[in-house]
């Protein structure tokens, strides 16, 4: 799609451009509560309506909605070669700051679409899925704001809800929440590919996985996914650009070199939600601590987003990263439902095409070999370069030609799911990403000396 930016002799027409574009009035730092947020997102999908979307993906405990803002040229639907994004927020209700970091979030991206390239650019490449808050209960439970601790940690039953999702290493025997499962449901409906949720209490960005099996390297203090160097390139990408992060850090708290920490490494968590993203939804999610302090005074909101601005962008970037296409059989029809892994890093519960036979994996700049299989038919081979500077916001095009001829009917058209059950169980205790390292042997000895519940 072109580009809506204004340069040059056109600084006329711009001008008339820009008094002809919609106009959200300006949002305060300050708290906004449920009913705030809600008048300001549905204000901002009236005045915004050819780049934005606003639904509701369920219901709280107390029957608040879970609103979810898409911002995208095409907000309604998926459309082909256009990946998924996702940031939630505010999964613990006394964690505040990222809730209302994705409210300015929206501001800027419609304010700034046809006016700034990058955002132009990013709108145009992207389908970007906000949710300010999957805990409004627990946001509304707190009364008296507490840098450490509040009652509206939990959900409105009293579940931490990043306890709550199934987990692949061992059994989660909990009640599944209305948030949750909302989420469950949510991811089922969208390709997403890179997400982040924020949290509090903490400046860190810590990466998958959170939990662990001596075959992922618990046995030197981490939990390492086949993907560990994209996700420690995605946690430098957003910390690097915080000043905060990979600077001044909490005092008496847990410093982290550069601001990543494998999560694992810091504390073993069972039931977190990025884990459940990377193992059944293919989606590649981080979370990110913001705050020092969960809940911190209002005046302080405005330095927090100009901290976390560049961050919160460069990060939607990285979606484009790596290698993208479709599946075809020799017909030209897409396939879905087809296993597409890089040979050297599979997962324990297979990435497959999407209904419209796309693949989306993120990769590092590099020489690859995808690995196609098809159920009942031999694995097929092919090497993908992934250059060092890749076009900018797109992933390397590279559509594959199943190498078979005839109607390939032994291929489902759903995407049957892998059972949430742990997966990595039964598997063997050995692994090349698991030799130890002086780095996490540090983040080991920091995490017995200061070790604290999770943010």
């Amino acid at each position: 799609m072109e580009v809506r930016a204004c340069a040059g002799n056109m600084d006329f027409a711009c001008l008339w451009l820009g008094l002809l574009l919609p106009v959200v009035a300006t949002l305060d730092f300050s708290y906004h509560h449920q009913e705030e947020m809600e008048e300001f997102l549905k204000n901002v999908a009236q005045n915004y309506s050819s780049i934005t979307h606003l639904h509701s993906i369920g219901r709280s405990v107390k029957g608040r909605n879970l609103w979810v803002l898409v911002v995208g040229r095409s907000p309604k639907e998926h459309k082909i070669g256009i990946p998924e994004f996702k940031y939630v927020a505010n999964m613990h209700g006394d964690e505040t700051v990222g809730r209302e970091l994705l409210l300015h979030l929206i501001e800027y991206l419609v304010t700034n679409d046809g006016k700034d390239l990058e955002i132009t650019n990013l709108i145009n490449s992207t389908r970007i899925h906000i949710m300010p808050s999957m805990n409004p209960d627990g946001f509304e439970a707190v009364k008296k704001p507490d840098c450490f601790y509040s009652n509206g940690r939990e959900n409105g039953n009293f579940y931490d809800l990043n306890r709550n999702f199934p987990d692949a290493f061992e059994f989660n025997n909990v009640s599944r929440q209305p948030e949750t499962v909302a989420i469950m449901e949510w991811l089922k409906t969208e390709t997403f590919v890179l997400s982040a949720n924020l949290h509090g209490g903490a400046l860190v960005a810590s990466y998958p996985f959170d939990n662990g099996v001596p075959a992922t390297g618990t046995v030197h203090s981490r939990s390492l996914t086949p993907d560990d160097d994209v996700f420690q390139y995605l946690a430098n990408t957003y910390a690097s650009r915080n000043p905060n992060m990979k600077g001044d850090q909490c005092k008496n708290k847990m410093n982290f070199p550069n601001g990543i920490t494998n999560g694992y490494s810091w504390y073993p968590l069972k039931g977190g939600m990025q884990d459940y993203n990377y193992i059944w939804a293919q989606c590649f999610e981080i979370t990110l601590e913001l705050s020092c302090c969960k809940y911190p005074r209002e005046e302080k909101l405005s330095s927090f987003w100009n901290l976390n601005k560049a961050s919160l962008i460069e990060y939607i970037k990285e979606v484009h990263l790596g290698v993208k296409g479709q599946v075809f059989d020799q017909s030209g029809n897409p396939l879905p439902n087809v296993i597409v892994e890089v040979q050297d890093r599979k997962h324990i519960c297979p990435y497959k095409t999407n209904k419209f036979g796309e693949y989306y994996l993120l990769l590092l700049p590099g020489s690859y070999t995808l690995n196609v299989t098809v159920p009942g038919h031999n694995p097929h081979l092919t090497k993908v370069i992934i250059p060092k500077k890749s076009q900018d916001f797109s992933a390397l095009k590279k559509d594959i030609l199943f190498p078979f001829r005839g109607q390939l009917d032994s291929i489902p058209v759903s995407n049957p799911p892998c059972p949430t059950i742990p997966l990595y169980r039964n598997l063997p205790s050995h692994s090349a990403a698991t030799k130890p390292s002086l780095f996490l042997f540090l983040v080991t000895l920091f995490h017995v000396l200061f070790k604290y519940s999770k943010m």
